[in-house]
């Protein structure tokens, strides 16, 4: 009934259902990602079998054997001979790996010859790893001993520190934080042919944590420019610095009279681009600073100034400027900027109280020397020279190449003025100087009424060079600038134009060799009347007005000088001044280069007069004498001559027909003599003529 139950097999088991897994979206994903993992696996450990081959190259490696590799790297990148002649120790399996190196040279490039720029006993230099993963050099330790600096820079201005070969001159040293700094018995030779200094100091760091003498320590001396030359540096401690904190120091530079002192901070240890320091400095002439600035400074009188100087990069700032040049007191802003190819000076400077002699010394003179007056040996003895050939005009010879090597913008105010020849009462100057050509315009100087304005050149291109001015007195008073005591004898207006070139490296030597024109104009005004008759040697009415001290006046129609100036001399061949009773005329010279005056003013009245000497009055003798007033006695003894003459052979009343004047002489054409002078420049304002009456 019941069938046999047959063997169990696979044919016989009934099948389970199997799920259906869905297909990735592409055919051949699940063996894609498999290799995928596969790949980055391999390359994981790759990566860690080089990584174990580093690290066993480093702990096993002989460094010592690299010397010469590492040698010529440096020298490459250095563009000069590096050599490590002693061991190389490392220790580089560290957080804060270090290297120690003895023997180092490092040797001048190629155009200083023979000899090395920086040998060092031994250098030990220590880092922070992860820092230094980041792109951030931090240096934990650097240790020097026995380092030796020489360093040079020739007159073309190459360093032998320039280690960019020639890319990057100049530079300003940057260095990388340094947590511990320290130098044993380091030596400093350095020589500037450019700038006429060489040095030798010591370099110290030796510190050690408690110990007294804690901080970095460079101090030497040798000669700046003749003179000798001494440096201070005195750091802050150079333990456990910190990057984040400003580094302290202060020096103190001393050559001949010249002193600089300097209190200031590195703000980013130890970038020496970037500084803030409070300077001090002083000394004979503001112009010796440039042995130590490279700045053309002009000369001045002895000085003591103080600031604050801001450096970063190549642009330097002192702000807070403040002090005296001189008898004269000075304050303001200035600035270097040298980044371009030529040194900019940007300067705002203002005085308070300006002693105009001291100014002389900016064009090779000397201020006054007089009691209670400020002025270096050096300027005693050239007003001494001065002073006994009986000159004014200085012949010190401009620099012309410090001239040339730089560019400036300048302003100046004064405002007020003591001591100047002229009643001056304050001043404005804007200067600009621009590859050699100096200009100064305007420069204006205020009169108590009027003023004096115009522009100066100083064309410093040239082998010799050229100064030329053009200047205007405008809206001037006769009795301001020609003060005279006992009493003032004239008054009225005065304009005047001084238009004048000259060749010559001195103030002196291109004056002699000046040409150009002068003209001098007092379109009106007044003189005492015993004066005016004096001008035509009217003995009887000058003197008995004078005798009488008669303060009578009568009027200054016009007076015109026109001079002519070629060589240095201003020749005047026709000078008026018309006055009331008298029109006197004349003509002279100016000689620049022997410094002299020389004229002759001759009266003729305009109305009969008894007694009269018919000799010319004579102003003669240097400029700085003052020159001597006189009158020329051969014209009068022969005047006397005659008058004698004809008391002999005719009757004694003839002998006063000599000294009779008829008083022949008429107006001059004053208006057409100002017309003329205002045609060559003068300011003058010229009154048009009134318009014609109707007749009828």
């Amino acid at each position: 009934m019941f069938a046999e139950p047959r063997p169990l097999t696979a044919q016989t088991i009934p099948a389970e259902p199997v799920p259906r897994v869905e297909p990735e979206t592409s055919p051949q994903g699940p063996r894609k990602k498999g290799r995928g993992w596969r790949v980055l696996a391999w390359i994981g450990g790759v990566l860690a079998v080089l990584l174990v081959a580093l690290v066993l190259f480093i702990a096993l490696f002989d460094w010592n054997a690299a010397r010469g590799p590492i040698g010529r790297f440096a020298s490459a990148r250095m563009h000069r001979e590096v050599v490590l002649s002693g061991p190389l120790q490392t220790h580089l399996w560290s957080l804060k790996p270090s290297a120690t190196i003895r023997g180092l040279r490092v040797g001048n490039p190629a155009w200083a010859g023979s000899g090395q720029t920086a040998t060092v006993e031994r250098l030990l230099v220590q880092i922070k790893l992860l820092p230094l993963l980041r792109g951030q050099l931090v240096l934990l330790q650097l240790e020097a001993d026995k380092p030796q600096l020489d360093l040079r820079r020739d007159a073309e201005g190459r360093t032998t520190w320039d280690f960019s070969g020639g890319k990057a001159k100049d530079e300003p040293l940057k260095m990388p934080p340094v947590r511990r700094f320290m130098i044993k018995d380091g030596h400093l030779k350095f020589a500037d042919a450019k700038r006429k200094l060489s040095l030798n100091a010591t370099l110290d760091a030796s510190e050690q944590l408690g110990a007294a003498n804690r901080g970095f320590r460079l101090a030497g001396d040798g000669v700046l420019n003749g003179n000798r030359f001494l440096l201070s540096v005195l750091g802050g401690p150079l333990l456990n610095v910190d990057p984040g904190k400003p580094y302290p120091f202060n020096a103190d530079i001393r050559s001949g009279a010249t002193r600089v002192l300097a209190q200031g901070v590195v703000p980013k240890p130890f970038d020496l681009g970037q500084l803030t320091v409070n300077l001090r400095a002083s000394g004979p002439d503001l112009a010796d600073l440039y042995d130590l600035t490279a700045v053309p400074f002009p000369n001045t009188p002895p000085y003591n100034l103080k600031g604050r100087l801001v450096r970063d990069g190549k642009v330097y700032r002192v702000a807070d400027l403040n002090g005296r040049l001189g008898d004269s007191d000075l304050a303001g802003s200035l600035s270097v900027d040298a980044t371009g190819k030529r040194p900019f000076l940007k300067a705002d400077l203002r005085s308070k109280s300006l002693d105009f002699d001291d100014l002389a010394a900016t064009f090779g003179g000397a201020p006054s020397v007089k009691a209670g007056e400020t002025a270096s040996a050096g300027q005693v003895a050239i007003a001494q020279t001065l002073r006994a050939e009986q000159r004014f005009l200085p012949d010190a010879t401009l620099k012309v190449d410090r001239i040339r090597a730089i560019d400036a913008d300048v302003r100046y105010r004064a405002a007020s003025i003591h001591d100047a020849v002229l009643p001056l009462r304050a001043a404005d100057v804007h200067v600009k100087l621009d590859h050699g050509l100096l200009t100064a315009d305007p420069a204006s100087f205020d009169l108590p009424q009027g003023r004096i304005a115009g522009r100066a050149q100083l064309d410093a291109r040239p082998a010799t060079p050229i100064t030329s001015i053009d200047v205007r007195v405008s809206n001037a008073r006769l009795e301001q600038l020609i003060p005279i005591k006992g009493g003032q004898p004239l008054s009225g207006g005065l304009v005047a134009r001084i238009k004048l070139t000259g060749e010559g490296d001195s103030v002196h030597r291109a004056a002699s060799n000046a040409n150009g024109q002068v003209v001098v104009v007092a379109p009106n005004g007044e003189i005492r009347r015993a004066f005016a008759e004096l001008l035509g040697i009217n003995v009887t009415k000058g003197l008995g007005l004078l005798w009488a001290k008669n303060q009578e006046t009568t009027p200054i129609r016009c007076a015109v000088a026109d001079f002519n100036a070629t060589n240095g001399i201003l020749r005047a061949d026709h000078v008026v001044l018309d006055t009331g009773p008298v029109l006197a005329t004349g003509r002279g010279t100016v000689d620049l280069g022997r410094e002299t005056v020389d004229f002759q003013i001759q009266g003729h009245p305009k109305s009969f007069r008894l007694v009269r000497l018919m000799a010319p009055i004579e102003i003669k003798g240097p400029i700085a004498g003052p020159p001597k007033v006189s009158v020329d006695t051969g014209k009068a003894i022969g005047q006397g001559g005659f008058a004698a003459a004809l008391a002999t052979f005719a009757s004694p009343l003839a002998v006063v027909l000599p000294f009779i004047d008829p008083g022949l002489a008429k107006d001059a054409n004053c208006a057409a003599l100002i017309a003329e002078a205002g045609q060559q420049g003068a300011p003058v304002k010229v009154a048009k003529p009134a318009a014609a009456r109707p007749h009828g």
